[in-house]
């Protein structure tokens, strides 16, 4: 049966949309509402044909749906709204409670808005999205698909942190991951692509964009991932610091006078790429400072290279071994000189990169002899989003998740 799909991604001031065909998978259209909470709104919609776009006031999240809902009526995407057979909503969040995606319930939604502790910045956000198209849309069917969900396979080793034991009992300070949505669905386009059964690959993942995260999967689960707590954690991002000595922060608090709040933005929104560059976040304006001459530009740019090769090196240990090392993200997939520099030297590994298969942004740069395979594969996380919505509130064998 044919289903046309909304996947909904809500940020704190924007709403990402794709309309996909399913099973097809095929995007009927797509687009960004930002701004939105002000006077100058920007719609962008665009199908495989036609692009719109508009700026107008927009008050909040609710006027947003019901704008885009309105408007894909009258660009004759739709003809009714019945037309939207299932929603997807990316949720940042799922804590321990959601091991899978989840149909959204009362209670599945009671138990994102109580996790909202866990991602005060994402999950009330998450929510407002939910609620209005279950208003907007009452006879269709929701599905909340975590970021956090894929890690929940992660050993006990990997998720407890050093802490005294009440904090993970009590508080539920522990590593939870994210980008899961995205590592899932590129590791299970890698083994289709290669021929080979998910489970009998180890693949080291590197989602690598403005937010970066590696994950070690092996027989196709999450053993490993760089992001923890928070998606601050780990690798070096665009603002982000990453992983640093956490002594750091109380001896800044003392000589600056800075508030949690304000420790937590200089490492969210001052630091990474940005911090040490001093010129900008995004990876393709560094390595353009870099070609220049700017010395902390070409650190910046070795840095960010150098905390990657750390944390696939210690995930090859903790498989035994690696079948593929794979790139997706806008870094990822884009930049051949960050895939150059963080396959640099690995020769003792059995991973060679073929440099004109790498400019090419080819699905495989490895060299014809290498024993590792080098992959890079687009992400679609609004395609597994719609895969999850048919997977769970629309084929015939549904397996409605609950929270655990």
């Amino acid at each position: 049966m044919f289903h046309k799909i909304m996947a909904i991604n809500a940020g704190s001031s924007s709403l990402k949309f794709q309309l996909l065909a399913m099973p097809q998978g095929t995007a009927i259209c797509q687009g960004l509402i930002e701004r939105i909470g002000m006077v100058n709104a920007q719609v962008t919609i665009k199908t495989p044909t036609q692009k719109w776009q508009e700026t107008l006031p927009m008050a909040d999240h609710r006027e947003a749906v019901a704008l885009l809902l309105e408007k894909l009526i009258d660009y004759r995407i739709i003809n009714t709204l019945n037309d939207i057979t299932g929603v997807g909503h990316r949720v940042a969040h799922g804590g321990e409670s959601f091991k899978d995606s989840a149909l959204i319930t009362d209670e599945t939604l009671a138990q994102i808005e109580h996790l909202a502790e866990l991602a005060p910045l994402h999950n009330p956000v998450n929510v407002i999205g939910i609620k209005v198209f279950r208003q907007l849309l009452p006879n269709t069917p929701s599905v909340a698909v975590f970021d956090t969900a894929f890690h929940q396979t992660l050993d006990e080793p990997a998720y407890v942190y050093p802490l005294p034991w009440r904090y993970y009992a009590d508080l539920g300070i522990r590593r939870y991951g994210f980008h899961g949505t995205s590592h899932k669905y590129v590791s299970a386009k890698l083994a289709e692509k290669l021929g080979v059964p998910l489970s009998a690959l180890r693949i080291v993942c590197c989602h690598l964009g403005n937010g970066s995260s590696i994950c070690a999967i092996k027989g196709g689960q999450s053993v490993n991932t760089s992001m923890g707590f928070t998606p601050q954690s780990g690798v070096m991002m665009g603002t982000r610091s990453g992983d640093i000595d956490p002594s750091i922060l109380p001896w800044i608090a003392q000589r600056e006078g800075k508030t949690p709040q304000q420790l937590n933005h200089l490492l969210n929104n001052e630091s990474g790429l940005l911090g040490v560059s001093g010129i900008s976040s995004d990876y393709r304006d560094v390595e353009q400072a870099a070609d220049a001459g700017n010395r902390q530009a070409a650190l910046a740019l070795t840095m960010f290279a150098e905390r990657i090769r750390a944390t696939i090196g210690s995930y090859i240990m903790q498989m035994g071994g690696l079948d593929v090392l794979l790139f997706t993200g806008g870094i990822g997939e884009n930049s051949s000189r960050a895939r150059s520099a963080i396959c640099h030297n690995l020769h003792f590994l059995g991973l060679t990169i073929d440099e004109e298969k790498n400019q090419r942004n080819s699905t495989f740069i490895q060299t014809d002899n290498a024993m590792v395979k080098v992959a890079v594969i687009n992400t679609n996380e609004e395609l597994m989003i719609a895969q999850d919505v048919m997977r769970i509130a629309l084929s015939e064998t549904a397996a409605f998740c609950i929270p655990a």
